[in-house]
């Protein structure tokens, strides 16, 4: 899901994440190194809140990369990983991390303030995503003179359909539901479908996305990071970890974790094909993975 999607689920939830402030002194714990644990569900437990199919996030079979993330934080803890499953639709937060069923989202983006969110563990952005020697390949822009007749598959409301529309290329996109339930449906997947058959010419998804449907593909899709918009909203984003408002000490430990994993995480991430930037739009590869967002 893209992360202005995510914005636009939760933005109901403002009062029930306000209300948890109240709670943090009644709920506090103290875990094994005697430091406070402020509403943890279990301080000798990592449960995370994670969509239960919605690859390559995570899903209940753990294959997902934030799956892979939270083996990897859980033994650099050394606590036992758990779930709490619920589709990324309507109700997420408030029925996960909200309910304290839970202690960390793995996936969220930086300057969303219904949770609060950690450092940011990578940076990436929408991407456009074509058939292998496609006449489309070397298209860096959505500006591109060589996408005006071209059949262009949008996921409806997010930020690069602003770009398409101002660009002029709408009339002849094909539009994908935004909000859907992930145990059933795949935007991004029936997208790519299309694409593979001919029905579009190019598709443009959240970069995680792209990368990871692109890798899938035999052969494999070439997948061009927007970088390079110059009208619209830009399309590169910052994701770090959700947790609850008052939480100070578990996101302060989380930011260690990231920093002294970057590489780690980073490799994780490439694994799965997303594509990785630095803060000057330049890929990170794996020859520079140690590198921070």
């Amino acid at each position: 899901m893209r992360p202005v999607g995510r914005r636009r689920i939760l933005f109901a939830l403002v009062a029930a994440v306000a209300c948890l402030v109240g709670r943090d002194a009644a709920r506090a714990q103290v875990n094994d190194q005697g430091e406070l644990s402020i509403e943890l569900v279990d301080p000798k437990v990592l449960r995370v809140c994670a969509d239960p199919r919605n690859l390559p996030f995570s899903n209940d079979k753990g294959e997902g990369f934030e799956n892979k993330l939270g083996e990897l934080f859980a033994g650099k803890l050394q606590k036992k990983l758990d779930y709490m499953y619920f589709p990324q639709a309507t109700g997420f937060v408030r029925m996960t991390l909200g309910s304290h069923r839970c202690d960390v989202i793995m996936g969220y983006p930086q300057g969303d303030d219904l949770v609060q969110g950690t450092n940011p563990y990578y940076r990436t952005a929408y991407a456009l995503v074509t058939k292998p020697g496609s006449e489309l390949g070397d298209v860096t822009t959505l500006e591109d003179e060589r996408l005006r007749s071209k059949h262009i598959g949008i996921v409806a409301g997010t930020p690069p359909a602003t770009n398409m529309a101002l660009a002029g290329l709408m009339a002849n996109a094909k539009p994908y539901p935004l909000v859907i339930d992930t145990r059933y449906d795949s935007s991004a997947e029936a997208m790519m479908n299309d694409l593979a058959k001919g029905e579009i010419d190019a598709g443009i998804l959240w970069g995680p996305m792209a990368g990871f449907y692109a890798k899938k593909a035999n052969p494999p899709l070439h997948v061009t990071p927007l970088v390079k918009e110059t009208t619209g909203p830009k399309l590169i984003y910052r994701i770090g970890m959700g947790v609850r408002a008052a939480d100070q000490n578990w996101k302060r430990q989380l930011n260690r974790l990231i920093q002294e994993n970057q590489g780690a995480i980073n490799k994780i991430l490439l694994d799965y094909g997303v594509p990785l930037l630095d803060e000057n739009d330049r890929p990170i590869g794996a020859e520079t993975a140690n590198k921070s967002p």
